[in-house]
């Protein structure tokens, strides 16, 4: 019995430190996000963007050619493009994604 309670207090303690980590300046909406966002590069291959659009690849292609503005880099001939910038551009035109 003691066990399970220590180790609840234990989960509860870090659960709470966690939250207070970024209290001042939360970059996650929901706790289930933090875990979302862990292990992605912030750069996105331009054959891989259909991923971040959640759409077909032959869909992304289309966009692209509509939306020349769409923010990219291109580096040693291959176009990547920032998540948070591409974030940043979706938002200004009240376009969904994720």
């Amino acid at each position: 019995m003691s066990l399970f309670l220590g180790a609840g207090i234990a989960l509860a303690g870090y659960f709470i430190g966690d939250g207070l980590k970024n209290w001042k300046n939360p970059s996650e909406k929901t706790f289930i996000d933090h875990f979302k966002r862990r292990g992605q590069s912030e750069l996105i291959q331009e054959d891989t963007l259909h991923r971040f659009f959640g759409a077909p690849k032959q869909d992304t292609k289309e966009l692209l050619q509509k939306y020349r503005d769409i923010p990219s880099i291109d580096v040693n001939g291959k176009t990547y493009f920032s998540r948070t910038s591409l974030r940043q551009w979706l938002a200004a035109r009240k376009i969904r994604s994720d």
